[in-house]
């Protein structure tokens, strides 16, 4: 109870520049919040959602992984529709994948978004303790100036020690507000990794899988062919001696 109330002490003796620094800091703890629980679902979202297509992926069937990513909004299921969409039109490998680097040229800014404010209003909240102690000086030392002698050391110090509220203030909301800043840039930046190396393996998943169909399809055709051309020569050997029998009829008759 003693700490609530010299918690409520502090604000109320800190002066009016107290109140924006309460609403920067519930500005900025706000929309931290907001942004670790969406990175937070983004990730474990990624993560389902990869275990789910890297088995189908290896397996070759891209209509069933194209159907999956079509039912689902992560990041991965994004990233790699526009891959595999590409990947039912080209054989390139190069193609699909600039088809996923475009995918995350548009992913990467909606992970990012909203997070450089959380370092804004850090800033604010220490810039606002700072114009608060210096308003607060400069009313104590008119104050002062009008007082009696043997008094403007008491009320001076008095004074001051009230205007260091504001700055204290302002540092208890951007020291923590900053190191927010830098562990969401960090979940951030670990996101934008595990999507690219989603995006590298999916390639090369689609290329071995697209790679061994081809080798598998291309003997299949070429005993197609052989067994067409053997069938031709049959039917060739066939003919030859059934013309020659009906030419030496024609000889006969003749004679």
């Amino acid at each position: 109870m003693d700490f609530f109330n010299s918690v409520i002490e502090f604000f109320q003796t800190g002066g009016t520049f107290m109140y924006p620094i309460l609403v920067v800091a519930a500005l900025g703890g706000a929309v931290a919040i907001e942004r670790f629980i969406r990175l937070h679902y983004e990730r474990r979202t990624n993560r389902t959602m990869w275990d789910k297509l890297q088995p189908i992926l290896s397996s070759g069937d891209f209509d069933r992984a194209r159907n999956l990513v079509k039912q689902d909004n992560s990041s991965v299921a994004k990233l790699l529709s526009m891959g595999l969409a590409r990947q039912g039109a080209v054989r390139r490998r190069e193609d699909i994948e600039i088809a996923m680097e475009e995918s995350m040229m548009e992913i990467t800014p909606q992970l990012e978004k909203r997070t450089p404010y959380v370092a804004l209003f850090s800033n604010i909240a220490t810039l606002l303790g700072l114009l608060g102690t210096i308003m607060g000086l400069i009313e104590a030392f008119t104050a002062v100036a009008n007082a009696n002698p043997a008094e403007k050391a008491d009320l001076l110090s008095a004074s001051i020690s009230v205007a260091m509220n504001t700055t204290a203030f302002g540092l208890m909301t951007g020291i923590p507000l900053l190191i927010v800043h830098a562990l969401l840039n960090s979940l951030t930046g670990e996101i934008i990794d595990s999507l690219e190396m989603v995006s590298v393996k999916a390639s090369n998943l689609i290329d071995s899988s697209t790679r061994r169909r081809f080798e598998v399809d291309a003997p299949a055709s070429k005993n197609k062919g052989e067994n067409k051309s053997a069938s031709k020569s049959e039917k060739h050997t066939k003919s030859q001696p059934v013309a020659e029998a009906k030419t030496e009829e024609q000889q006969t008759e003749t004679a």
